[in-house]
């Protein structure tokens, strides 16, 4: 009988001590297929900063778009501050017609602004 009595003491410990596990995940960056919002006064901004300031587009073997990753071998430009405040955690591509936003710890793409 003591022996059935451990036995169910040593389950029921176990037993709780599984049921107060609990799971957290963090996920950082832009999820693929979500989108940065960008009101319509910045995008005419950025679009006026890229031809004022004759922003070069930059040339790479493969086409720069959104979801994939910028080639290690292409600067990525800060984000004028005046682009609106939401985007100044990114940093920029020009590439082709388009200004690429590019989350700077992954270096994936994460929107165009055509």
């Amino acid at each position: 009988m003591k022996k059935f009595m451990l036995i169910s003491a040593a389950a029921l410990f176990v037993s709780t001590g599984a049921m107060a596990q609990t799971t957290v995940t963090t996920t950082t960056g832009i999820a693929r297929g979500a989108t940065v919002q960008i009101e319509p006064e910045y995008r005419t901004k950025i679009r006026s900063y890229v031809t004022e300031h004759k922003i070069r587009p930059v040339e790479t073997r493969e086409k720069i778009v959104v979801g994939s990753p910028v080639p290690r071998d292409v600067e990525l430009a800060t984000v004028p501050s005046d682009w609106g405040p939401s985007l100044t955690k990114y940093r920029y591509v020009y590439s082709g017609s388009h200004v690429m936003l590019v989350d700077p710890e992954t270096r994936m793409v994460v929107q165009e602004v055509d």
